[in-house]
C-alpha cells in the first residue's frame, strides 16, 4: 500500500479549515475531541449553519407557487441550491437532479420504480459483497412479490470487486447493477468506469452509491455515463434530512413517482391526476427548504475549496493513518485496497471493538464501532465488526499521532 507522506496543504491552512467548524473546538472527558466518525457524518463548516439561520430568521417560506417575496425568495434559494448541484456533478440538466431525504430515500426511489416498471418475475438487480444495508434491503422489499433476484459480485481478501466475476455474471436476466462507489466498511474505492462501461456493453443500466464518494472524489456523471446517483448531504459538510438522486432524463421520464401530493402534480380531478414535470414530480409534498439550501451552501464550500485538493490531502492523510496502524501489535486491517479512501476498518486480536471505542471515547476520541450496516460483510470476514477511523478535511497529523497514542492507552488498559 503507498505510503508517500507529501503533505499537500500547509499545517496554516489546515488550522485555517479547522477554524470553520466551531464543534471541533470542544473538550471531551477531559480531552481535546478528535474527530474521526465521518462516514457516518461530517461536521458542519459556519457558511453552512449561518445559510440556515438566515433562512429561517430571514425569508422562511415555502416554496413554489407563493407569490409573496418571502416564499419568492425562498424559491429561488432553493432552486439555486439545485443549479449549484448540477454543477457539481456536471448534470446535463438541473431537472436531472431530484432532491431526496438522503441516498437510502434515492435507492428506495429508484428500486420502487424498478420493480413497478422494468422489472420481471425472476429478473435479477447485481449488487456487490461490500454493500451498504440501504443499497440491500430495499430491493429486497420491492422485489418480494415478483421474486427479484439478488447477484452478488464477489470481493478477495484484499476488500477488492471480483471483476472478471462481475463480467462473467451479466446475463439476459440482470436488468440493473447497484454499487457502491467507495465501501463504508473498507474504504476500497471501486472501479466505477469499469463496473459503468462493462454493464452498458451488455445494455444494463447502473445506479451508483455515491454516499462515501461525494465529498471525497471528483464526479462526472456525464463523464461516468452513469445512469443514476444517489448521495447525502449531511456526508459533504452539509445537514442532514436532504439527498440527491441523478438519473439520465430518459429514466426519469419513464419512472412512475414515489409518492403523491404537493409539488409533483400538474392537475388533480377525482377521476384522474396529472404528474408535473421533472423534477419535481418526484418531490411530494414540502421538501426539507432549509437543508436544500444548506446543501447548497456546502457544495459553494466545497467548490471554494477545490475537490482536487481535497481529495489529495486526505489521501496523503489516510496512508498516513494506515501506515501507523500497521505499526500496532495484534491489529488487522479489514480492507487493504490498492484505491483506498479514508475509511479505515481493524479489528485487535482478543479484543472486542466496542471496548476498545469506549476507551478511545473517555479520551475525547470519537470512532465508530460495530458492523457499519455491512453484516453480509462481516459474515464473509468472519467477524462481528470492526472500529472504523475515517478522515475528513479537517482531520490533522497530529490528530492521528494522538489517535494512536489513546488506541495504545486503550489496549494496554485491556491487557491488564
Amino acid at each position: 500500500m503507498e505510503t508517500n507522506l507529501t503533505c499537500s496543504l500547509s499545517p496554516e491552512r489546515v488550522e485555517k479549515v479547522r477554524s470553520e467548524f466551531p464543534v471541533l473546538n470542544q473538550m471531551i472527558n477531559g480531552s481535546p475531541l478528535i474527530y474521526l466518525d465521518n462516514a457516518a457524518t461530517t461536521q458542519k463548516p459556519l457558511r453552512v449553519t449561518k445559510c440556515i439561520t438566515q433562512y429561517y430568521n430571514g425569508y422562511n417560506s415555502n416554496v413554489h407557487r407563493g407569490v409573496h417575496q418571502l416564499s419568492q425568495l425562498a424559491t429561488i434559494a432553493y432552486e439555486e441550491s439545485r443549479e449549484k448541484i448540477a454543477g457539481f456533478i456536471h448534470a446535463a440538466h438541473k431537472h436531472e437532479v431530484i432532491y431526496t431525504k438522503g441516498t437510502t430515500d434515492g435507492i428506495n426511489m429508484v428500486a420502487y420504480a424498478f420493480n413497478k416498471k422494468f422489472l420481471a418475475v425472476g429478473d435479477t438487480v447485481m449488487i456487490s459483497a461490500m454493500e451498504h444495508h440501504a443499497n440491500i434491503v430495499p430491493w429486497q422489499i420491492y422485489g418480494e412479490e415478483k421474486e427479484i433476484r439478488l447477484k452478488v459480485i464477489p470481493i478477495n481478501e484484499h476488500g477488492e470487486l471480483d471483476m472478471d466475476a462481475f463480467s462473467a455474471m451479466l446475463d439476459e436476466k440482470v436488468k440493473l447493477v447497484s454499487v457502491t462507489y467507495v465501501s463504508n466498511t473498507l474504504g476500497t474505492v471501486n472501479p466505477i468506469k469499469d463496473i459503468i462501461r462493462i454493464a452498458h456493453q451488455h445494455g444494463i443500466p447502473v445506479l451508483i452509491d455515491a454516499a462515501q464518494a461525494i465529498a471525497h472524489i471528483a464526479i462526472d456523471v456525464q463523464e461516468l455515463d452513469v445512469d443514476f446517483l444517489v448521495f447525502s448531504g449531511h456526508k459533504m459538510y452539509g445537514p442532514t434530512g436532504i439527498g440527491v438522486l441523478y438519473a439520465k432524463e430518459k429514466w426519469l421520464e419513464q419512472m412512475p413517482p414515489y409518492q403523491g401530493g404537493g409539488d409533483m402534480i400538474k392537475q388533480v380531478t377525482f377521476e384522474k391526476t396529472t404528474y408535473n414535470t421533472l423534477p419535481y414530480k418526484f418531490e411530494a409534498g414540502t421538501p426539507s427548504i432549509s437543508a436544500a439550501i444548506g446543501l447548497g451552501a456546502a457544495i459553494d464550500y466545497l467548490q471554494d475549496f477545490g475537490i482536487e485538493e481535497l481529495s489529495a490531502y486526505e489521501h496523503e492523510l489516510t496512508n498516513y493513518t494506515i501506515s501507523k496502524l500497521l505499526q500496532v501489535d495484534g491489529l488487522r486491517l479489514i480492507g487493504s485496497a490498492k484505491a483506498h479512501a479514508g475509511s479505515i476498518s481493524f479489528i485487535m486480536n482478543g479484543h472486542h471493538n466496542s471496548d476498545i471505542g469506549e476507551l478511545l471515547n473517555q479520551q475525547g476520541i470519537a470512532v465508530r464501532t460495530g458492523h457499519h450496516c455491512t453484516q453480509p460483510l462481516m459474515k464473509i470476514f468472519n467477524i462481528r465488526g470492526t472500529v472504523r477511523a475515517s478522515l475528513a478535511i479537517y482531520n490533522t497529523h497530529q490528530e492521528i499521532d494522538s489517535f494512536l497514542g489513546g488506541l495504545n492507552k486503550a489496549l494496554e488498559i485491556l491487557r491488564g
